[in-house]
């Protein structure tokens, strides 16, 4: 799955595309620390609400413009990573990416499957701090309705679906060797959720980020291996059938006592007010 590397000057899981936009086929300059394990190929069918942001005009059209993962949480409604769009990723504001969409329903990256369908509108949580990473989500507007069977329930806060050692899955089409080799199918990982004290002990405050229990989750494995990858930002974590996280940060990939950080749902839910009753 994700990109095996120190991601990216310890920068959240997307590659860097900088003020000129390169195609995520290119690999980049990393330091590689062994090859991400545990990952399987996937049907689109049986992940519906995994999607791929997408710009061919930014990332070229060898995998459909494919930069970052992101969620459908309502028919109109995607979740994604707020650093996805930094301009240090897109090379400008998110409002003048003139093809930002979202790819669904294609498992193979060079296949015409499934839809493109235009973002209409992106909001980035303003409070995102890119340097402890907390408050990494946004949310994009599609300009055409996706269909009910595309849309992946939430984990409210309480729910069971965030205890720790709970079997969970992360999905998307970031590297998998950590040396620039993006996949063109989409792939999975089964990982668990880690107990927010052995997050805390990897991430206590770096150059890396800061681990907040309030707001983020980690999950892998204790001794490494599975694990999302630069690619991945913003594609979801699932468990129990509901979307528990947002893939977001880490120091490499799948490395042992370096669990893959996810924004926690429940604090997105919060944020936006979607815990309240309409």
């Amino acid at each position: 799955m994700r990109r095996r590397t120190i991601r990216a000057l310890a920068r959240p899981l997307v590659l860097a595309a900088a003020a000129a936009a390169i195609p995520l086929v290119t690999p980049t300059t990393a330091a590689a620390d062994g090859i991400v394990v545990g990952g399987f190929p996937i049907d689109s069918a049986d992940s519906p609400w995994t999607v791929a942001l997408a710009s061919r005009d930014r990332f070229g059209g060898t995998r459909s413009g494919q930069f970052c993962g992101a969620v459908a949480v309502g028919r109109t409604t995607v979740l994604t990573a707020a650093h996805c769009l930094g301009e240090d990723v897109l090379g400008t504001s998110p409002g003048k990416v003139r093809d930002l969409k979202v790819v669904t329903g294609r498992t193979d990256l060079r296949s015409a499957d499934g839809q493109e369908i235009s973002v209409r509108e992106t909001w980035v949580n303003p409070a995102y701090d890119g340097v402890s990473n907390a408050g990494d989500f946004a949310v994009l507007t599609l300009a055409e309705n996706l269909p009910d069977k595309a849309v992946i329930a939430m984990a409210a806060a309480g729910d069971p679906a965030y205890a720790a050692e709970t079997a969970a899955t992360v999905y998307g089409w970031g590297d998998v060797t950590g040396a620039g080799d993006y996949p063109y199918h989409l792939r999975a990982a089964s990982v668990r959720v880690l107990p927010d004290a052995l997050c805390e002990q990897a991430y206590p405050g770096s150059a890396d980020g800061t681990y907040r229990a309030d707001s983020m989750l980690c999950a892998g494995e204790r001794v490494g291996g599975r694990d999302a990858c630069q690619g991945d930002s913003g594609g979801p974590l699932v468990a129990q059938g509901r979307l528990i996280g947002l893939v977001s940060w880490g120091s490499g990939c799948g490395r042992p006592g370096s669990p893959g950080v996810y924004t926690r749902v429940s604090d997105v839910i919060r944020k936006l007010g979607w815990d309240r009753p309409t």
